[in-house]
């Protein structure tokens, strides 16, 4: 395959564009925030309940698990992590339950938070910092 100066450029650019994605996706834990609620006000307090362990021996498996009663969505964030939004987990009308476990990666020390949207279209935020002894993420 012979390209000319022309095809070469338009891939050049392209790749210098491709490049660049993954820097501009890196969104803050506040970024992350304002488009899960909109820009609403987020209190913290009861609603929700972060269910996480104070000290991680493994980073790569982190159990954790989140509970909140009368919610339609729970957002989950890692705040030391790469890219901090973890999960977003929906609960239709007829969910028995609004509660969510999962396990995640976490680079290094750091805050786990959780973020209710209430069915009354408040949100609620519950936050737990889990001390992480061997890296999961990049160390």
């Amino acid at each position: 395959m012979i390209l000319s100066r022309r095809e070469a450029l338009v891939l050049a650019l392209g790749s210098v564009a491709a490049a660049a994605i993954p820097m501009s996706a890196l969104a803050s834990v506040d970024d992350a925030i304002a488009a899960f609620t909109g820009g609403a006000a987020v209190t913290d307090g009861a609603g929700v309940t972060l269910t996480a362990p104070e000290i991680a021996e493994n980073g790569n498996t982190v159990p954790v698990a989140v509970d909140a009663p009368g919610a339609s969505a729970i957002m989950l964030l890692a705040a030391g992590n790469p890219t901090p939004a973890v999960a977003t987990f929906n609960f239709g009308e007829l969910a028995g339950a609004h509660m969510a476990s999962t396990r995640i990666r976490l680079s290094k020390t750091q805050d786990v938070i959780a973020i209710a949207k209430l069915a009354d279209g408040t949100f609620v935020r519950a936050s737990a910092e889990v001390k992480v002894t061997i890296g999961g993420c990049g160390g």
